[in-house]
């Protein structure tokens, strides 16, 4: 049981890198696998910590995962955006396709509603 829980969270960690790495190749033309895994990691506590905010939690969170990719990556604001809507969007069509052809039911850690 704690095998499975862990090999999860690789395995749907290693989707949310894959979905940032896909935004930040697209968006900022960083070509680099690892780093991205790593940023889905930092933005997933990120999320957590700030959606722990009453009311406006959400809100915060978005903010907060939005300000490490840009500071993970090059750019400002406007692209760290951009590329999270696109990571958001990788990660839906990512899981979309391991569930229909796997039956998985895993999601993406690291970037946030998927």
């Amino acid at each position: 049981m704690v095998l499975g829980s862990i090999v999860s969270f690789v395995v749907a960690l290693l989707i949310g890198g894959l979905a940032i790495y896909i935004s930040g190749r697209l968006v900022t033309g960083v070509d680099d696998y690892s780093h991205a895994v790593v940023t889905a990691l930092i933005g997933a506590i990120a999320w957590a910590i700030g959606s722990l905010i009453p009311l406006i939690g959400s809100l915060v969170a978005l903010i907060a995962w939005i300000w490490v990719i840009k500071w993970r990556y090059p750019g400002g604001w406007k692209d760290a955006a951009i590329m999270g809507l696109v990571a958001w969007v990788s990660a839906l069509v990512i899981i979309a396709l391991l569930n229909s052809f796997f039956n998985l039911g895993i999601s993406a850690f690291g970037v946030p509603g998927v």
